[in-house]
């Protein structure tokens, strides 16, 4: 299990937990790359303007400023961080505005649709907690038109993210899928006109439960009994299959808006029917929070861990990147890989075969054995053996013993007449070698993943 950080929200994992966390990761990067996204990476840092243009998180974003002000904080230009003044500078509190950002300012050097991966760190004010942290890396990936963007795109994502979870070390996950138009038109079906507003409500259904998100609706925004109860039955509704058209319809709402979101939460649900059987579920009352979603919303649990939160969540955002008349809509999901790893670590889902790359070292006969002991190193190396060198000539059972704490499986000895051996620690067995030839068991070839 990983240990406490020091510092609270900023966790630091031990080598072998690291492991596990570049297993995660390396997993997630071939799994997007099968698909054909790119990577890129943008800045830690954007001004505060460009954050906090869509949503309402400004508590949470870190401000950025010098220690001691100089001239340059005087003039604006990266000094004292002022939410007040958009051109200051602050941390980015996930990967997608900072993103929409990318893709307006390199428009010109793009092929659209573009496809993109992301996994990088991000900083978010929150208050930390066993999968909250203050920072934390993200796993996103996003598809971007120029102009317009296929809807066929959100069912791709969501298909794309249940393989990618699905080949993690962690339990079984459930995407829990809505479409913002399906409820913003049933809202305004029933008469509530801040459908952005009921939106917030219902997207605390899951913290403070239906009584309190009905007070809410009444006393926020002028709800009536009735609409309140029906914007709650709304929400009530979660099918793992198409069920759930004909569940909306029986409420008996009609509106355009309704009728497109219904459409588009049936094609993805049907397709993941077919393609990712019972790993997406059509859950209304999903809502998301930030305000530049448009059309498909996506959070993701494990089963049997829901009190972690969402692991994943995301969608469509056909106006938070524009140049001018030129918009550049998107659908993009993003995988919180901290909230994850210290669940996999805690729980023990999965563990590292040994706490270092190292499968060799070699052992020094004397001190003057250390030039010869890098040139077995190197022949081994240049066949993708990792190996490490002693540092001291000590006695062999304190070299044995170095490679023991180490976690490193074999040593290698080499008398003074050339004769090479190797000696599998962890049995005792001992054999002649060469090193121009001879490879540890695939197995231990390199650091393994194991998982229960």
């Amino acid at each position: 299990m990983a240990r406490t950080a020091s510092l609270s929200g900023f966790p630091e994992w031990l080598p072998q937990e690291r492991l596990v966390e570049l297993h995660v990761l390396d997993t997630l990067r071939r799994t997007f790359e099968l698909h054909g996204f790119s990577s890129i990476e943008t800045r830690a840092v954007e001004t505060v303007g460009q954050l906090l243009r869509k949503g309402e998180i400004d508590k949470e974003v870190y401000g950025l400023s010098r220690l001691q002000e100089d001239e340059d904080a005087a003039a604006g230009e990266g000094g004292k961080s002022d939410k007040a003044d958009p051109n200051a500078l602050a941390l980015h509190f996930d990967l997608t505005v900072p993103f929409a950002r990318y893709v307006v300012e390199n428009a010109g050097y793009l092929a659209f649709p573009f496809r993109r991966y992301q996994i990088q760190k991000v900083w978010r004010g929150e208050r930390p907690q066993e999968g909250r942290a203050r920072e934390f890396t993200q796993a996103d990936i996003d598809v971007v038109g120029d102009g317009e963007l296929p809807f066929r795109y959100d069912v791709e994502i969501a298909l794309v993210i249940a393989e990618a979870l699905s080949a993690l070390p962690i339990p079984d996950f459930r995407l829990r899928i809505n479409n913002r138009k399906l409820a913003e038109g049933f809202y305004r079906g029933i008469g509530l006109t801040d459908t952005a507003g009921v939106l917030r409500s219902i997207d605390k259904l899951e913290k403070i439960g239906e009584a309190k998100v009905a007070e809410l609706l009444r006393t926020e925004l002028g709800a009536t009994d009735e609409q309140a109860a029906l914007a709650l039955k709304l929400a009530g509704i979660r099918t793992e299959d198409t069920s759930f058209v004909a569940q909306v319809r029986a409420l008996g709402v009609s509106d355009d808006l309704l009728e497109e979101g219904l459409s588009e939460l049936e094609q993805v649900i049907e397709a993941a029917v077919q393609r990712a059987p019972g790993k997406v579920v059509a859950d209304l009352s999903i809502a998301r929070g930030l305000d530049y979603y448009t059309g498909t919303v996506v959070e993701t649990v494990l089963v049997g861990h829901e009190q972690l939160g969402s692991i994943c969540s995301g969608g469509r955002y056909d106006a938070l990147a524009s140049k001018g008349n030129r918009k550049f809509p998107g659908v993009g999901l993003s995988i919180g890989v901290t909230r994850l790893v210290s669940r996999i670590l805690s729980q023990e889902f999965a563990t590292a075969s040994r706490s270092v790359p190292t499968a060799v070292l070699v052992a020094l006969n004397n001190d003057d054995s250390w030039s010869a002991a890098q040139d077995v190193a190197a022949q081994l190396r240049g066949r993708g053996i990792a190996t490490e060198v002693a540092a001291k000539a000590e006695k062999f059972g304190k070299q044995i013993k170095f490679a023991d704490r180490r976690g490193i499986p074999f040593v290698w000895f080499t008398d003074d007449d050339g004769k090479h051996q190797v000696k599998d620690i962890r049995t005792g067995e001992q054999v002649d070698a060469d090193p121009a030839s001879w490879e540890p068991s695939p197995e231990d070839l390199h650091v393994r993943i194991t998982t229960r």
